[in-house]
């Protein structure tokens, strides 16, 4: 484990200090709703939608699902009733929903060592699935955003950061700033763009570890990380709405250098994610045809249907 000790990495591990810490530096957050306990959270004025994650990731079927999404009072009081039974009350997060889908989410990767960066590089996660709350990334691409590295050096910095980190920024298209929404110090689903890109953080990491110089490198622009089969699903949700045109979609692949799951030189994964997907999707209708029909018997009796909802997502 290459890590900070815990006394310094929690302050941007667990959200509620990540964002005071956030805060404290100048840089932007998503507008979070300071909530504990079910009184307040009758009791609080809300500026919906709003969006109820948890502070840290977890086992938990609320953890799992990442973030539940609430239009309404209603679906608010039922949405964190639930997540408080969950996790407990005082680790339940809400906040404001900043619009935009993939197409305005960025990241920052890197490699740091005692304190300072050794390797960086940002990236846009163009795609993802689900398309607007993605539980994965599906499609990204090494992008030239500065004023992410700024940010990610004044955030890591504060805590004489150690080893690998992704930094996830939002840009908020009401007023253009990039907020900063995650940090996870590990590697990350779309980990293998850096190796493609020219910057091999891994390798980074064991040289390090072993002693060696590490050389600086950039990242090549025009690079991209695709995940095959949930990229098609979310690019066909996304033409059919209008928000990605069939040309961008098509031309995405010219510049795709990693795959999520194929590797030429050992082809087995990535051949059983295709019948494995269809599988899941298969699957997932029966089980959404299930849960849809218990949802209804649960609003005879007066119960939301919130939980088992994210539960017919999750699965």
């Amino acid at each position: 484990m290459v890590l900070p000790p815990w006394q310094q990495l929690k302050w941007v591990c667990e959200k509620p200090l990540l964002y005071r810490r956030a805060g404290e530096l100048g840089l932007a957050v998503p507008l979070t709703y300071e909530i504990s306990s079910l009184e307040q959270a009758e009791a609080a004025e809300l500026r919906f939608p709003v969006i109820l994650k948890p502070n840290m990731g977890g086992r938990s079927r609320f953890a799992r699902a990442k973030a539940v999404l609430a239009s309404d009072k209603a679906a608010f009081s039922t949405a964190y009733t639930w997540a408080a039974e969950e996790i407990g009350s005082d680790n339940v997060v809400v906040q404001e929903m900043i619009p935009g889908g993939g197409e305005g989410q960025f990241s920052y990767a890197a490699l740091w060592n005692e304190g300072a960066p050794v390797a960086e590089f940002t990236a846009r996660r163009t795609r993802q699935y689900p398309v607007d709350f993605g539980y994965t990334s599906t499609f990204v691409e090494v992008v030239d955003e500065t004023q992410l590295i700024d940010a990610a050096r004044r955030l890591l910095g504060s805590i004489a950061h150690h080893g690998l980190v992704e930094v996830e920024f939002k840009r908020d298209a009401r007023d253009g700033s990039m907020k900063v929404l995650d940090v996870n110090p590990r590697p990350w689903t779309w980990f293998g763009l850096g190796a493609a890109a020219g910057v091999d953080l891994g390798a980074m990491l064991w040289a390090i570890k072993s002693g060696q110089t590490v050389r600086t490198a950039s990242a090549r622009p025009n690079t991209s990380w695709m995940y095959l089969v949930r990229d098609m699903v979310a690019a066909g949700r996304l033409i059919s709405s209008g928000r990605l045109a069939k040309r961008a979609y098509f031309s995405s692949f010219t510049g795709v250098r990693a795959w999520a799951t194929f590797q030429a030189n050992d082809p087995m994964p990535g051949l059983i994610d295709v019948p494995l997907t269809a599988w899941r999707v298969l699957t997932r209708r029966i089980l959404s045809a299930i849960l849809t029909w218990k949802c209804l018997g649960r609003r005879r009796d007066g119960v939301s249907s919130t939980a088992a909802e994210t539960d017919r997502r999750d699965r």
